[in-house]
This record gives C-alpha cells, structure tokens and sequence, in this order.
C-alpha cells in the first residue's frame, strides 16, 4: 500500500511540475520569437538605407535580441545571423538548451528551444536628415512645439550620446524610421515611430562630393543699393543678381526684392543675410560658403524661394559648405537690423564636438527649399512659425547638427516625380517595406 502511494505521489509531482515546466518553456519561447523578430526590423530598417553594411545589420540583431532577452548564464543561447548579400533580408536564428524543473521525474532533464525570424526589405529606403556630430547631447534636437514630417524616408544621428536625440515639451518628430546611435531624450510621444537606439553611425555620405571654383569678387550692381555703393554688398534695392563669388558674402535687407540668376553664390568669408521684408528667389542655383563668417540668416518677415542646379557640379546640391571652419561667428550678429525689430540672439546648441557655422531659418516664408543642404561643419536651426520648406517636391539635410524651437514644421518631402532636381548618391527618401516571416 505505502509503495503504490508513492508511485502515485511521484506521477501526480510529474505531471504538476509537467505543467509548470510547460508554462515556463512556453513564456521563454515567447521571449525569444519576440526578441528575434525585434532584431530582424530593426536591422531591416537599418537595411533600407542606401549605406547600409551587413556587419553593421548583424550586429543590430544581436544587440536588440540580447537587450530583449538576456542570455541565461546555465543555458546560454546560440545566435546564427545571416544577412543576404544583396543586403534585401536578414534572418536570425536562435537556439537555447532549457534545464528543466521537473523532468527529470518523466525522464526529460533538458528541452532545445529554437526560433527563427526574417525579414525582407522590399525597396530601399535612403536618408532625408543625416546629423554628423559624433558625440553631442541634442545632435537633433526639438523644441516647444517644433516639427518635422518625413513620412516616406529616415532620420538618422550619428551622435553616441545617450541624448544624441532630443524631443522636448509638445515637439514632434515623425518619419518611416528613425534612428540614433546613441539614446533618445523625450517622450515617445516626441517621435512616431519611436527611435531605434544604438544604430550603428554611418559615414558621411557626400565626403568625396567636390566643391565649386572659387574665382573673383564679385560686384553687386550700382543700382542695388540707394547710396550706389557697390563696396558693401548691401542690397536694398530690387535688382537681379549673377552667380559668382561674394567676397564678404550678401545682405539683402528693407524691401528689396532679389532675383538670383541660375549658377552657383560663392559667399566668401561672409555670411548671407536676408532681413526686414527683403524677397530672394532663385530657380537652377546653389550657394557655397567659406571661411569663419559663412552661413546665414532669413530673418522672420522675409520670403525665400530656391531650388537647386539640375546639372553642373553642384547638381541637386542647394546649399554646401567649406568642411573645416576655426572660429565661427554667428551670422545673426552680423545684421544691421534695425532697434525696433532686432532678431534675437541664435539659441545655443545642447553641446557640440567641433566648431559650427550657423544656417539659421527664421523666415514664416521660406516654403521652397529643393534640394540637398549639405552643411558638413554647420548647424541648421529652424525657428520659424510657419511651415518650412513644405512646397518643395524634396528637400535632403546633412549637417553637423540640427535644432529646431518655436513652432516650425520642417517638410522633408520625397516627390521627385515632381521635380528634375537630381538627388546626390547616398541620400533621398525611397519607398522601403518589410516582410516579416518566422
């Protein structure tokens, strides 16, 4: 009698622990698939953009799959990740020796747990705003109720700060993927989707993209000042200007209203300024800044309308700059504004690696901006309150850093269907999906 009930005893312990090791198996198996398909989107999202490496996706995969689920140290899992060599899925593996409770009591001591994931890049999917600072807090940075729409392309930081990204108060940032090498500072609600952190940082993707010739000084026109003074290059008369070189850069001040002619404004050792009620527009042009004193200012009344060269050197670049600068100074403490109406002081960046010259936006009507800006050692900051640049077929960022306050809407389109505007190798917004298998 006493060994029947200890048989019993043993079968009825087999089957609860049965139970309970079914439960745990189950819940792991669970966290894994999880976590591996977590891995697989976020290197296939990595994947779609253009400068993508199968390194860099693998890694991806593995950091995401262990922050997920940690490795057991008496159980440790194997991980096999393959990435195509078109680079268009990933695919991870993912094999775990689970020690069980109770098994032993039915003669099962350890089950083998596998999952599997996959994903498919169908398209590709390339940059709209790159942020080079390697390091800064608020590489890309929003404020207040500052925005940015890029429904069809990426945003990416190549900052490994943990506030590499930085979304603040009612500012909202959305796009197909967005993605910083560090960590984000915000409110999730800041970014739809959320930022996949720990994004590998990708190369500059215009360093070979040579510079415009440098030539001559230009002059100004006697009729485009009042005082006929052509030493300065204040402009306050309206007048059609020619591509060249702006020794000193331009000031385009009052009311005049500029016409550029097609080419590319060198703005040598200057900034370029556009204030009070002053107009600029421009079809087919670009503008190249140099020295400590490049970048500019569209001050807040202004109205700027500009698309970028459909050929030539400078073809599908709107705005690009000398690489180095030393000592910059901030174009907004260049303008001879009156005492009335000053334009307030630039707000400063969160931090910073290296010195910047500054690209800043103030104008309520700068709604045509296509083309690429390439500001390798520039900042832009945008604190208009209307949208900005939301009336170009494509508008492309990368710059050390960008900033946004106030309540501007930067528009970073994708119709180029809608425009002739080149967009330069390794940057532009394509349509991209994934395709999930397990």
């Amino acid at each position: 009698m006493a060994l029947t009930f200890g048989l019993s005893a043993v079968v009825l312990l087999g089957l609860t622990g049965g139970g309970i090791d079914y439960a745990r198996l189950a819940s792991r198996r669970s966290q894994l698939q999880n976590a591996a398909d977590a891995g697989v989107l976020a290197a296939g999202n990595y994947l779609k953009l253009a400068v993508a490496t199968s390194a860099a996706a693998k890694s991806i995969v593995v950091d995401t799959i262990q922050a997920q689920a940690a490795p057991r140290t008496e159980s440790p899992y194997a991980l096999q990740v393959d990435v195509a060599d078109d680079r268009t899925s990933v695919a991870v593996t993912v094999d775990e020796t689970v020690k069980l409770a109770f098994g032993g009591f039915v003669g099962v001591p350890m089950v083998k747990v596998a999952v599997r994931s996959k994903a498919r890049v169908v398209g590709k999917m390339r940059l709209c705003l790159l942020t080079l600072d390697p390091l800064a807090d608020g590489a890309f940075e929003l404020e207040k109720s500052a925005e940015v729409t890029a429904q069809d392309c990426s945003l990416y930081s190549n900052s490994l700060s943990p506030r590499g990204m930085v979304g603040k108060d009612n500012a909202y940032a959305r796009a197909q993927t967005i993605c910083t090498a560090g960590g984000f500072d915000g409110a999730r609600a800041n970014f739809a989707p959320p930022p996949q952190t720990s994004c590998p940082p990708i190369q500059d993707p215009l360093k070979d993209r040579a510079p415009p010739p440098i030539g001559a000084c230009t002059a100004i026109p006697a009729s485009a000042n009042s005082k006929r003074d052509t030493s300065g290059n204040l402009v306050d008369q309206s007048v059609t200007l020619d591509p060249g070189t702006y020794c000193g850069g331009l000031h385009i001040t009052k009311s005049a209203s500029v016409a550029l002619r097609a080419g590319t404004y060198v703005m040598k050792d200057g900034p370029l300024i556009v204030d009070k009620d002053a107009a600029m527009t421009g079809i087919d042009v670009a503008f190249y800044f140099t020295g400590n004193k490049g970048g500019l200012v569209f001050d807040k009344k202004t109205t700027v309308s500009l698309s970028a060269p459909t050929t030539g050197p400078m073809a599908g670049l709107l705005m690009m700059e000398e690489r180095v600068v030393s000592d910059p100074v901030d174009p907004t403490q260049a303008v001879l504004g009156d005492l009335l109406s000053p334009i307030a002081p630039t707000p400063p960046p969160l931090a910073a690696t290296k010195p910047m010259r500054t690209y800043r936006i103030i104008s309520d009507n700068a709604r045509t901006m296509l083309g690429t800006l390439y500001l390798p050692a520039g900042r832009v900051v945008i604190d208009a309150s209307k949208p900005v640049a939301d009336q170009s077929a494509y508008t492309v960022i990368v710059a050390q850093q960008v900033n946004l306050y106030e309540g501007p809407n930067l528009y970073l389109n994708a119709n180029y269907d809608a425009t002739s505007v080149p967009v330069p190798k390794g940057v532009g917004p394509l349509s991209g999906k994934l395709l999930l298998s397990q």
